[in-house]
């Protein structure tokens, strides 16, 4: 045999051996159909991750939380100690979480009622005997997983990611009724509340995203799952609209208002519903952005509240998803400014001081996290706002690493929320 020929060989047990590595099926994967991340960047930055070494750095990241759920879950409402008033195992269950027990719980009233708040301080009964903690894996798991896949082709990642989604949403045995009914409930005196639809609006638009992202491919998640996911999805989007719950939170004037509009203009681009989606978005000018952000940028509803800095960053990781749902659907949010000036550039360049450590935050908070800016100056940065791109260097990276270059959708990135 000829050098030439040993070479062609040696060449042909390479590109092989290559694609034992890296499945055909996945060397060149589509842009997925994601409500709120970029699909066409994701396709784009995958190309990109073999000769950046910033994006490998952050794919290690990312891999190393995809590889600590590969062990965990599937989790089930079908779990808790007791099911949701009305006996419905299928139901989800949670608790408000800043209410807390007057007495001593005995037999005859085994909650301690009645119930007092106290905002901003958790009462960490509600951590256990419910699906909130569940459902919250859920998402983070599924999201982690299925963007690990994408970028690595790894099966493993996409089979777990399928198993936890099947599990919590699909099997008879175990699936969750496609409603909030008994959502943040208060012991003795509430079976639920339309506040508690923001258990599911502040995460689950990274659900949808990670059903978009399996779709392109992904073993282990079939046509029958991403068809029977698109009927659990309807079925939640026909609650969230027509129920009294969701009409009563549609109507929130603060965060929980801003928060419905994401999961309504995203459940309804994922459905397929175009118009709902857009209409949503535009009404969100108004509705939203200017009795919610003032001309100087405060969120004076926020800033009034005892962790002011959280909700404030809280309120806005909404807003910059919905703007990038908007972004989608050829609607740019970024630029409106409503008629005192007001707008989402100002609403993020009032919180860069304390963000970049450049100044102290001087309104009420019983937990500053610096880190929990992050991903919503990122957003800013990259929709053009020069104070924001000028920030980035000096931004506070959150547990787990920012992983904005691989996701570059805001999450909520400290941990307290109601």
């Amino acid at each position: 045999m000829s050098g030439r020929s040993r070479a062609a060989v040696l060449l042909a047990a390479v590109v092989a051996f290559g694609a034992v590595l890296v499945p055909a099926a996945h060397a060149a994967p589509k842009a997925p159909r994601t409500v709120v991340l970029d699909g066409a960047r994701l396709q784009q930055t995958r190309a990109r991750l073999g000769h950046d070494p910033q994006l490998r750095r952050a794919l290690k990241e990312l891999t190393t939380r995809a590889d600590t759920w590969l062990d965990q879950g599937p989790w089930t409402v079908v779990d808790k100690p007791r099911p949701a008033p009305g006996g419905d195992v299928h139901e989800y269950l949670s608790q408000a979480p800043y209410w807390w027990p007057t007495t001593t719980p005995t037999a005859d009233n085994p909650w301690g009622c009645p119930y007092v708040q106290r905002d901003g301080q958790r009462n960490p009964e509600v951590d256990s005997g419910t699906d909130r903690q569940d459902a919250e894996k859920v998402f983070d798991s599924t999201y982690d997983l299925a963007l690990a896949w994408y970028y690595t082709g790894r099966q493993a990642y996409a089979e777990k990611a399928g198993q936890i989604l099947r599990t919590w949403f699909l099997a008879p045995a175990t699936r969750m009724n496609p409603d909030l009914d008994h959502a943040q409930f208060i012991p003795c005196t509430y079976d639920g509340r339309a506040i508690g639809i923001i258990d599911f609006s502040q995460s689950y638009t990274s659900v949808l995203d990670a059903q978009a992202i399996l779709a392109t491919g992904a073993p282990g998640w079939s046509a029958r799952d991403r068809t029977a996911m698109g009927a659990w999805n309807a079925g939640f989007l026909d609650w969230l609209k027509n129920s009294a719950f969701g009409k009563e939170e549609g109507a929130a004037a603060n965060n929980h208002g801003t928060f419905y509009d994401m999961q309504l203009a995203a459940l309804a681009l994922a459905t397929g519903d175009t118009a709902l989606a857009r209409r949503t978005v535009l009404d969100a000018r108004a509705r939203r952005i200017d009795p919610q952000i003032a001309a100087d940028g405060g969120q004076p509803q926020e800033l009034a509240r005892t962790r002011s800095w959280h909700y404030s960053t809280f309120d806005l990781v909404a807003h910059t998803r919905l703007a990038a749902i908007g972004r989608n659907l050829g609607v740019d949010l970024w630029s409106y400014r409503g008629p005192d000036g007001q707008g989402l550039v100002k609403a993020v360049d009032y919180l860069l001081p304390a963000a970049t450590g450049a100044a102290a935050w001087s309104h009420p908070e019983l937990e500053f996290h610096r880190y929990a800016a992050t991903d919503v100056v990122h957003a800013a940065a990259d929709a053009g706002d020069r104070a924001a791109a000028k920030a980035v260097a000096a931004l506070e990276a959150p547990p787990g690493g920012d992983l904005w270059a691989l996701r570059p959708a805001a999450e909520q990135l400290d941990s307290i929320a109601g």
